[in-house]
């Protein structure tokens, strides 16, 4: 992996996790309670906000479930 695709992919493993911390303190949930929802581990939930997770599809939809959102909603690049 070039170290390009690296700082991209670093990028959006982070714009996903501000896109789910952003989402979750709309809907006044914690990261217990969104982990609950998903039927997830809240230090999961932790790591996938701070962009430490390569996340799966399968994750990825738990959460936007979780959420009340589409996974087009945390995963689409706003700027």
């Amino acid at each position: 992996m070039s170290l390009l695709n690296l700082a991209q992919s670093m990028d959006i493993t982070e714009q996903f996790g501000k896109k789910v911390r952003h989402f979750r303190k709309l809907r006044n949930l914690s990261q217990d309670q969104l982990a609950e929802l998903s039927e997830l581990h809240r230090t999961y939930i932790g790591s996938v906000e701070r962009g430490e997770r390569n996340i799966t599809l399968l994750n990825a939809s738990k959460i936007a479930k979780a959420l009340s959102v589409s996974l087009a909603e945390l995963v689409t690049d706003d700027d």
